[in-house]
């Protein structure tokens, strides 16, 4: 699991992207901070692998806190979320190390697209510790950090399954093959299609409910 801080002055806010965290496979939410201090404090004693940092905090901004925990050797793989727009805090993020910049607002989709594409980049990583790079490897390794256009899972897949997994992954609740058909206007065997191949992927979880006839009903929620 990758361990992930939020970091964000709004306590609401905070709260949205911790449970977005917990919903995305591979990853948790180790918890949540909303000022700097309180930030570093909590990198100092939990060392995550992950923070997801708003640039706006009542006592420095994050870009600050980052340079501090950079120039301590402490700063873990961080992914901006913030308001600010002009190219100069771009530009600083980015010197920083930060591995991705979304713009608020941003819904679901879009941070558990960056998620997934961390998480492959992450394990990419991980898995070839010793190991030398040519550039193809190096190529490779920057690409995952990349979403794929075609899906928010950060993988090569379909479109019509893509919007299948955005679909389920943006739900709240389970959904089943007949919901998903409603939603994207597919027949339901192309939808049921789809679900059990995320599933066989471990992009999403099948869930089985029991109905009055004793038959199950298969629904499907974001996870491994």
């Amino acid at each position: 699991m990758i361990r992930t801080l939020v970091v964000d002055d709004d306590f609401q806010v905070a709260r949205i992207h911790a449970a977005s965290v917990e919903r995305v496979p591979g990853f948790t939410c180790i918890g949540q901070a909303h000022t700097a201090a309180e930030a570093a404090e909590t990198v100092t004693a939990t060392r995550p692998d992950l923070m997801i940092l708003d640039i706006y905090l009542p006592d420095t901004d994050g870009l600050t806190l980052l340079r501090e925990l950079a120039a301590q050797g402490d700063a873990p793989d961080t992914i901006v979320i913030t308001a600010a727009r002009d190219l100069a805090t771009v530009r600083s993020a980015m010197s920083l190390g930060a591995v991705y910049y979304l713009v608020k607002p941003f819904g679901f989709p879009a941070l558990a697209q960056q998620l997934l594409a961390y998480r492959r980049w992450h394990e990419q990583l991980t898995s070839e510790v010793g190991a030398q790079a040519d550039q193809a490897t190096v190529d490779s390794l920057f690409n995952l950090l990349r979403p794929a256009a075609t899906g928010p899972a950060g993988d090569d897949l379909p479109v019509t399954m893509a919007k299948v997994l955005q679909a389920v992954t943006s739900n709240e609740t389970p959904l089943g093959a007949t919901d998903v058909a409603r939603a994207l206007g597919i027949s339901r065997p192309t939808a049921q299609r789809y679900l059990s191949e995320l599933e066989r992927r471990k992009l999403l979880r099948l869930e089985l409910s029991y109905g009055a006839a004793g038959r199950p009903v298969h629904r499907y929620r974001a996870g491994p």
